[in-house]
């Protein structure tokens, strides 16, 4: 029997190989942003970087912008405060953390999200969330480098472990305005905001304005450039793929940022490494749901999609 038109080899449909192609994309640029902060603050090029995507998107949703409500605005501006924290903390650890380290430790921002929402919205965590916040809470200690029974976390680490808090509040704070504003204007404004309040944010750090470096130039507008494309492409793929298939597949982003560090020069001791596979699995296991058993049916598939 002949395969449908939309999927390829192995049942992987277009959709999700175009976001297979993207977290490897996405997974690069942990290393660029680690060498840009060689050259610049964090604040300045998390600021720069979402000026230009906040200005390319102005241009391909400019005649969308007409109508814009107090909602889209109140909801944009919040998502945006939380993207410039979560972005720009992530960014200051990675002045004193190599790359693959901040990958994985970012990938945190999953399962911190059930916790969350148990905090703010009383949503208990059900069985498998608990299970990958474990999973994660244990490959952090083993990252980390825990001495004399101590959970030893360096300065870079503590800012991005703070970075998925700020993340993961600003994937609560998408679900919760979902389906009640326009996406195209939302997206705009939050990258808009995220931009104004990261460089308000070079304030507090005693960060100035770097001199004129190429490549924080480039990198900058290429990662602002990548940041638009890559978000209008997951808002199309992600039509037809189901979350936890989505989650699968963002779990590898941290692994091929590993892949790029370790090429690049990057060596993780072996525990880093244990403890990186052990949050990317507490990342696929959060994101799990275990199916109810049905009355009649002999056996049921612990797992459903």
């Amino acid at each position: 029997m002949a395969q449908p038109s939309r999927s390829l080899s192995f049942g992987i449909t277009r959709q999700e190989l175009v976001l297979i192609l993207i977290t490897m994309v996405w997974g690069g640029t942990f290393l660029v942003v680690h060498r840009a902060m060689q050259f610049s603050g964090p604040f300045f090029f998390v600021g720069v970087r979402f000026a230009v995507s906040s200005l390319l998107l102005a241009l391909c949703f400019r005649r969308y912008l007409r109508g814009m409500t107090w909602q889209e605005i109140k909801a944009g501006s919040l998502i945006g405060l939380s993207i410039a924290g979560g972005y720009g903390l992530q960014t200051y650890g990675m002045q004193t953390i190599s790359s693959s380290q901040s990958a994985f430790i970012t990938a945190l921002y999953v399962p911190v999200v059930p916790l969350l929402q148990w905090l703010l919205l009383r949503r208990a965590p059900g069985l498998m969330s608990w299970c990958g916040i474990m999973l994660a809470f244990g490959g952090l200690l083993l990252i980390s480098g825990p001495q004399d029974g101590e959970l030893g976390l360096n300065q870079g680490e503590i800012a991005t472990l703070f970075s998925t808090i700020a993340i993961a509040f600003e994937i609560i704070l998408i679900s919760r305005y979902a389906g009640k504003v326009d996406v195209r204007r939302v997206t705009l404004i939050q990258l808009a905001v995220a931009s104004l309040a990261a460089f308000c944010f070079m304030l507090p750090n005693g960060e100035s304005i770097p001199p004129f470096n190429s490549a924080v130039l480039f990198s900058a507008i290429g990662l602002g450039a990548a940041s638009a494309l890559i978000q209008i492409t997951m808002n199309w793929a992600q039509r037809s793929v189901s979350p936890t298939r989505a989650t699968v597949i963002y779990a590898g982003e941290p692994v091929w940022a590993g892949v790029v560090g370790r090429i690049a020069g990057e060596r993780l001791p072996a525990a880093a490494l244990l403890g990186g596979a052990l949050i990317v699995c507490g990342v696929i296991v959060s994101e799990l749901k275990l199916k109810r058993k049905k009355r009649g049916a002999e056996s049921d598939a612990p797992l459903q999609d």
